[in-house]
C-alpha cells in the first residue's frame, strides 16, 4: 500500500501534544458512534447467517474447525482469548508510537491511514449490522470461547468488554473486523519500515495470527476478516486525498488570520506644537514670526542695528 506508507518529508514534524488529543478525539468519536449504532438484532442475525451460507458455498468455512480446536484445548483457547481481548489495544498504539519516534517522515500518512480506515469501519457497522458466530443459535455449532474461559480473564459474556460492561459495546458491529484491519495496518508498517528481520517477520505473523484468533474465538467470520483488510486498502487509497484536503483547510485558516489587521499602538509625536493651535496674533514665547524672518533676509541700516543694541551698550 504505497500511498499510505510512503514518507512525507515536507512540513514540520508533528508534536506529540497535538497528536494525542487528535487521536483521542477520533477514537472517542468512533467508539461513541459504534455504541450509538442501533442494534437491529433480527437484521444482524440474518446478515450473519447469509455470510455463513456464502462461506459454505465457497468452501471458506474455516470457523467451525478452528472454534472446535480452541474449545477442546484450553492451552490454545485461553491464550487466544487473551490475544483477542488485549492485543488490539496494545500493539496498534505501540506501532503508532514507534513510527512517530523512529520514522517521523512516514508518521503523518500512517496516522491518517489508520484514522480514515477506522471511520470507514464505522460506516460498515452502520450499514450492515452482523451477528458474530458466537451469538448465533447453538444449533449452528459455535461455542463462545470468551464465555467458556471467562474465569481466566477480565471479560465476561460481552466479548472483550470487561465483566459487567457488555452493555457499553455493540456486539453486532462485526462487519468489517477492525481487529484484522488494525493488524494489517501494523503488519504493513512493520514490514515496510522495520530493519531487523524479526520485526519484519512480526509484520507478517501478527495479521495472520489475528485472523486465526478472531475466527477461532467465534467473534468473526472469515469474510469479516476479508472486509477488514479491504477497508484498510480503501483507507490507504484515500489517505493522500485526505491529507491534501487537510492541508488546504489549514492554509485557508492561516490566510484568514493573516488578513486580520494588527492593533497599531499610537506613537507620541516629538513635535512640541503637534496638535496645538494658537489664536490669530498670538505667539509662543521664543517663536519668530514670518515678518521677522523676512526682515532678517534684507540688509539692515546702521540705525536699525543701533536700535536693536542693548540699552546698556548705548
Amino acid at each position: 500500500m504505497p500511498h499510505a506508507t510512503a514518507a512525507t518529508p515536507s512540513g514540520p514534524r508533528p508534536r506529540w501534544w497535538t497528536e494525542l488529543p487528535l487521536i483521542a478525539v477520533v477514537y472517542g468519536l468512533y467508539s461513541l458512534g459504534r455504541l450509538l449504532v442501533h442494534e437491529n438484532i433480527p437484521a444482524a442475525v440474518e446478515n450473519g447467517l447469509a455470510i455463513l451460507r456464502l462461506e459454505k458455498a465457497l468452501h471458506l468455512n474455516a470457523e467451525h474447525p478452528l472454534n472446535r480446536l480452541l474449545t477442546a484445548h484450553p492451552t490454545l483457547g485461553i491464550p487466544a482469548d487473551f490475544a483477542y481481548a488485549s492485543l488490539h489495544y496494545l500493539v496498534t498504539p505501540a506501532v503508532l508510537v514507534w513510527i512517530f519516534r523512529r520514522r517521523a517522515a512516514a508518521y503523518r500518512a500512517a496516522r491518517t491511514w489508520l484514522m480514515t480506515s477506522t471511520l470507514l469501519g464505522l460506516v460498515g457497522f452502520t450499514l450492515m449490522p452482523t451477528c458474530p458466530p458466537r451469538l448465533l443459535d447453538a444449533h449452528h455449532g459455535f461455542v463462545d470461547t470468551m464465555a467458556q474461559y471467562s474465569a481466566y480473564g477480565w471479560w465476561g459474556a460481552g466479548a472483550s468488554a470487561p465483566r459487567g460492561l457488555s452493555g457499553m459495546t455493540n456486539q453486532y458491529a462485526a462487519m468489517p473486523s477492525l481487529h484484522v484491519g488494525w493488524a494489517v495496518w501494523c503488519g504493513v508498517l512493520l514490514w515496510r519500515h522495520g530493519r531487523h528481520p524479526l520485526v519484519r517477520a512480526a509484520g507478517v505473523a501478527y495479521p495472520l495470527i489475528t485472523v486465526l484468533v478472531v475466527m477461532g474465538t467465534a467473534n468473526h467470520y472469515f469474510l469479516d476478516a476479508v472486509a477488514g483488510a479491504a477497508v484498510m486498502a480503501l483507507g490507504a487509497l484515500l489517505t493522500r486525498p485526505f491529507m491534501r484536503l487537510a492541508d488546504r483547510f489549514k492554509d485557508r485558516v492561516r490566510a484568514v488570520f493573516a488578513r486580520v489587521p494588527a492593533t497599531v499602538t499610537p506613537t507620541r509625536s516629538t513635535i512640541v506644537s503637534d496638535g496645538c493651535k494658537t489664536s490669530a496674533g498670538e505667539r509662543i514665547p521664543g517663536q519668530r514670526t514670518a515678518s521677522a524672518d523676512s526682515s532678517d533676509a534684507r540688509p539692515r541700516s546702521a540705525a536699525e542695528a543701533s536700535d536693536d543694541a542693548p540699552a546698556a551698550a548705548r
